[in-house]
């Protein structure tokens, strides 16, 4: 039997009479944006978050763009943001006019290094953007340092993680804001876009709510320039069920995570993700780092099998042609271009088996 890279259809059939309940309800009472549902999701988000305000919006993508407008960021303004990530991270940057100046990352946690970031901090330097990439988080005690020192806005990037934490607290609240993505393969996925912001800050929250709709208090009155950023009810109402069996999920992942490391153990042509010390891990990803350079040959030999993976991520940002005006060439980041080029994310996802994982395990090995 093919094994996928993920597959939603498992994790549907577990819930669908919870899914299908909650669809339901929401076109019962014709409450499509923001109202109860979308405010019921977002108390229930920020007591499982242990943060005061959690603000639906319509994506991870946006939640960035939102917090970063919230700050102030605009032209003439940089914001230091990891090379290894999904691109919305240096996207929304570029968006409001400032200039995203790439840093490198950690070799074994694939989070960001902050010792290189302190090195690019100048006087337009006014935020960075941490990433707590594949499900675990950065060493946000090391970027709050950095940033009271330069007074930057820290904007936690925790769109891959939530339900992680580190030394017990949890992904996204550590910063001047968090924000999270809801895309449907995240570990908590809406039926498509969603996102959202956490803050501790009353002001900030303000700010974002009044972003969020246009800028606009009351109705057809505009503060402020903002954007349609809202989440949708129907979002809201898929993700408060999935919400309640969240944590069961990332005890799963984490299982089969476990077999992983087991399988893979002592084996010196790879390495395993590493576990930064406090942190727990989720696993939206589990990610192998092959050596030399096989990886490719890796993932055609699982393919001919039938085994899905998938490469996040295989360009760094600083080399991707829409940045090229930062200036950031071939070998100024060489941790990061040589994890482009070796990391290879195996199957993951809480209905896998045991007999799967342990098949793809012995795929793997087989290949490399």
């Amino acid at each position: 039997m093919p094994i996928p890279a993920l597959d939603l259809k498992a994790q549907y059939a577990t819930i669908k009479d919870e899914i299908d309940a909650a669809v339901r309800d929401v076109f019962a009472n014709q409450s499509f944006i923001l109202g109860p549902i979308v405010e019921g999701f977002e108390k229930e988000a920020a007591t499982h978050l242990n943060t005061k305000h959690a603000i639906g919006v319509n994506s991870g993508s946006d939640a960035l763009l939102l917090c970063l407008m919230a700050a102030g960021v605009g032209p003439g303004d940089e914001v230091i943001v990891p090379s290894f990530t999904f691109f919305a991270t240096a996207g929304a940057v570029h968006r409001t006019g400032a200039k995203p100046v790439f840093c490198d990352v950690l070799a074994d946690t694939f989070c960001i290094d902050v010792k290189d970031a302190a090195k690019r901090v100048t006087p337009k330097t006014r935020a960075i953007i941490p990433v707590d990439l594949y499900g675990q988080c950065a060493d946000m005690e090391a970027v709050s340092q950095l940033a009271e020192k330069n007074k930057l806005t820290v904007i936690e990037d925790a769109a891959q993680s939530f339900g992680a934490r580190r030394n017990g607290k949890m992904a996204g609240t550590f910063a001047h804001f968090g924000i999270y993505s809801f895309y449907p393969t995240k570990n908590l996925g809406g039926a498509g876009d969603g996102g959202m912001i956490s803050t501790h800050d009353d002001a900030l929250a303000d700010k974002v709510r009044l972003l969020r709709t246009h800028g606009e208090r009351p109705r057809y009155f505009n503060k402020a320039v903002g954007i349609c950023g809202r989440i949708d009810a129907l979002q809201a109402a898929v993700l408060r069920v999935k919400l309640k069996h969240l944590d069961k999920w990332n005890a799963r992942r984490a299982a089969v995570a476990k077999i992983y490391d087991g399988k893979f153990s002592g084996n010196a042509k790879l390495r395993t993700p590493r576990v930064d010390a406090g942190n727990s891990h989720i696993y939206h990803q589990y990610t192998i780092v092959i050596d030399g350079e096989k990886r490719d040959a890796v993932q055609k030999s699982l393919a001919d099998k039938g085994i899905g993976s998938t490469i996040y991520y295989p360009v760094p940002l600083h080399l991707q042609e829409c940045f090229a005006y930062v200036g950031q060439k071939v070998g100024s980041l060489p941790v990061s271009e040589k994890l482009s080029k070796q990391v290879l994310s195996l199957p993951m996802f809480p209905e896998l088996t045991d007999a799967q994982a342990n098949e793809v395990a012995a795929a793997v090995l087989a290949a490399v």
